[in-house]
């Protein structure tokens, strides 16, 4: 993340899903790899510009301190969806 982060317009981020995984070693090892948190937001490392966004529900990949980010398109992005 940290190697393109600086140069990414929209981040869509989803959870390492555990029924993929014939393994559960596997997935445990890699479930948190990756997560968004405001130090890896930070000034200097993304753009003011980034659109964060995410399918919910989240299981650990975004830090909740980030849904105070206005990049945060998230919880705007659940309120357009198509319930069904």
């Amino acid at each position: 993340l940290e190697d393109v982060i600086a140069e990414t317009d929209v981040l869509y981020v989803t959870r390492v899903q555990k029924e993929r995984f014939s393994d559960p070693e596997e997935y445990e090892a890699l479930k948190l790899r990756y997560v968004v948190t405001p130090e890896s937001l930070a000034e200097g490392n993304s753009k003011d510009s980034l659109v964060i966004m995410h399918p919910l529900p989240r299981v650990g990949e975004i830090d909740p301190r980030v849904d105070e980010d206005p990049r945060a398109a998230y919880f705007r992005q659940m309120e357009n969806g198509m319930f069904v």
